[in-house]
């Protein structure tokens, strides 16, 4: 295709145009044809595949040898997740931009999370690309967070490069996976040019790339090569008025907001006075300039001046820059169009901590300090929701999924918050006649054989029906399911003890279905500390034949405070720090050494799933512990009964 610069298109046009046997159009249609120019040197791609199948390991690869890092610089794995939580769990959790150069060209791309419940990062950052990398594990094959990605990318009419990854497994299936990609293209009804794309089969963890299974196994040129051929350039109009959709917010203590977006029409520059519009708000009409402009080089942002049309630029010095807003020149204002992020489907209550144990541990704990950190929150995360409720001290929170809502909670936590939650509950919604309509899950569930009757059995009980039944490699079953939201809330820990560690679930969000009736969460009660005080071995030693407990020895406890569980179905209230009445008699046998078992310490994942309706979360810098919501035990049994 020719590029046409401005003003020097009328003779070549209309040679081309005669030749063609065509008639030349006036001049003012031919400007606004050839005027769309397209930026050879830049391409603009998103890595998006389901959680575990290797993006971040693929960018550090494409990283390393475009020659971002130096011979002998020492580079840790996943360079990209530079948060603590996601080093920790092995999981992206915000989108990342990187950028390479390969050849004469510089490649933007974009890392993306993997997991459902941070769904609305991939949304978002795809107005940005004109192309996706849609990585496939070439056991697993396509899974359910593979489809939900891959339908975000069709419907915004993106290229596609189907990369199988992880063909160096001893079990790997790239031939089924490739079939079994392409029929999830044609389910999603894939246009021509998407249903014509290439295959690439990787190693991200070896750092090759190949076109062919048989082919040399050297590097990642194939893929660098196959990203410049098959990925359209940024196309836009360098005369028209500036426009840059911000996609991304990023924060720096230093410097406060950055939005990031690609500029899609004229040209950004440092100092230029722009206006910040919005499509969804018609009243936002803000003039601000440009005080800093920043492109991606590798790992790091690198001052520009200007940046023309298809560069993806982060700018700061604008204080209220918000997701979905457009940057425009103060003459053209026009806002580009949003995509909706899909809505929140489940909510936690968070409020002050009340307990007799409040304040000792956190540094901000009133309730000015928790607002304010949650409405912060929402300047990066549109998937999130928060709302003031009538009590001042409590706010509603609505997210994806229990991971999304866990994440902010531990985050919180680390920067000193102390505060409580409640147990996650699921957003009902109502349609025309009143009838009550809940969030469904399709549930994909890999186990193996021996453990799927238990699977069945207690995911039937918590209303889920199962849809489909296959075998799959090395003695597994795949098992899917159409199941309330409701009903997942804490069964991943028993679905790992009745899988022994070998099952791998997944979910992905299915619309609004009929209420299903109501679902028993848990059927063990919980040990209840009677009085305050700190535990002591002897009180510690009686209450261990009652069930599990939570707590050792030397912890400090308050009365309605729960420390372990039984296996009874009602709660037990206990004395924990009971001491041994001292006697000046001496027993045969009663003074040996007293044997306690190991508490189970819960992980926040873990407390979050096991507190029922009718307790609370303790979430501390230093500690979780989990509480009855009303810690007076009389008061407690008449609001049982009332």
């Amino acid at each position: 295709m020719v590029n046409w610069e401005f003003g020097q298109y009328k003779e070549e046009t209309t040679l081309i145009w005669k030749e063609r046997g065509r008639i030349p159009l006036p001049d003012k249609e031919r400007i606004s044809i050839f005027m769309k120019t397209k930026r050879e040197d830049v391409r603009n791609v998103a890595i998006i595949a389901h959680v575990d199948h290797g993006k971040t390991t693929l960018v550090d690869q494409l990283l390393k040898q475009s020659g971002v890092f130096r011979a002998n610089q020492e580079v840790q794995e996943r360079v990209m997740d530079s948060n603590d939580i996601e080093r920790e769990r092995g999981i992206t959790i915000l989108s990342k931009n990187t950028a390479v150069h390969y050849k004469d060209t510089k490649i933007n791309i974009i890392d993306t999370p993997g997991h459902a419940d941070f769904g609305g990062e991939v949304e978002r950052v795809l107005k940005m690309v004109d192309g996706v990398i849609l990585l496939v594990d070439a056991f697993e094959g396509a899974m359910p967070q593979t489809k939900f990605v891959l339908k975000k990318a069709l419907e915004l009419d993106l290229h596609v490069i189907v990369c199988i990854n992880k063909i160096d497994r001893p079990e790997a299936r790239p031939d089924e996976v490739v079939d079994e990609t392409l029929e999830l293209l044609m389910e999603l009804d894939a246009g021509d040019k998407q249903l014509d794309c290439p295959f690439v089969f990787a190693s991200a963890k070896e750092g090759f790339a190949t076109l062919d299974l048989d082919g040399e196994k050297k590097d990642m040129k194939p893929l660098f090569e196959t990203i410049i051929e098959h990925i359209e350039a940024p196309e836009g109009d360098p005369e028209k008025p500036l426009q840059v959709l911000i996609s991304t917010i990023d924060y720096n203590e230093y410097v406060g907001r950055i939005g990031i977006g690609k500029v899609d029409n004229g040209e950004i520059a440092v100092n230029k006075e722009c206006i910040v519009v919005n499509a969804h708000d018609p009243e936002r009409k803000e003039k601000v300039r440009i005080t800093k402009l920043y492109e991606f080089e590798g790992l790091d942002k690198v001052d520009v001046k200007n940046a023309q049309v298809g560069s993806i630029v982060a700018i700061s010095g604008i204080s209220d820059l918000s997701i979905g807003d457009t940057i425009c020149d103060v003459d053209g204002a026009e806002a580009i169009p949003f995509q909706k992020i899909s809505e929140p489907t489940i909510s936690m209550q968070f409020m002050v901590n009340d307990s007799p144990l409040a304040g000792q541990e956190g540094k901000y704990v009133t309730s000015r300090h928790i607002r304010d950190r949650l409405f912060r929150e929402l300047n990066t995360d549109v998937s999130l929701r928060v709302e003031e409720s009538e009590n001042q001290d409590s706010y509603k929170v609505s997210g994806r999924g229990e991971l999304h809502l866990s994440v902010l909670i531990e985050n919180m936590r680390r920067e000193g918050y102390e505060f409580a939650v409640s147990k996650a509950e699921v957003l009902y919604h109502y349609d025309e006649n009143g009838k009550k309509l809940e969030p469904m899950e399709i549930a994909v569930i890999d186990v193996p054989e021996e453990f799927t009757g238990a699977v069945i059995e207690k995911l039937s009980q918590r209303k889920g029906e199962l849809q489909n039944m296959t075998a799959a490699n090395g003695g597994y079953a795949r098992l899917e399911f159409s199941i309330p939201s409701r009903g997942l809330i804490g069964y991943r820990g028993e679905f790992m003890t009745d899988t022994k560690g070998n099952g791998i679930l997944n979910t992905l969000f299915d619309g609004y279905g009929p209420y299903k009736g109501d679902i028993q969460y848990r059927k063990q009660g919980s040990l209840i500390a009677y009085e305050a005080g700190e535990t002591i071995t002897y009180g510690l030693f009686n209450a261990q034949e009652r069930g599990t407990l939570f707590v050792g020895p030397g912890e400090k406890v308050y009365g309605g405070m729960v420390i372990g569980q039984t296996g009874k179905t009602e709660d037990i209230e206990i004395n924990v720090c009971r001491s041994k009445k001292l006697t000046n008699t001496r027993a045969s046998g009663s003074d040996d050494a007293l044997k306690l078992s190991p508490p189970k310490i819960l992980s926040l994942e873990q407390a979050l799933e096991f507190i029922d309706t009718d307790e609370l979360l303790e979430i501390t810098p230093e500690n979780i512990r989990i509480r009855k919501k009303i810690l007076d035990p009389t008061m407690r049994k008449r609001a049982k009964f009332s």
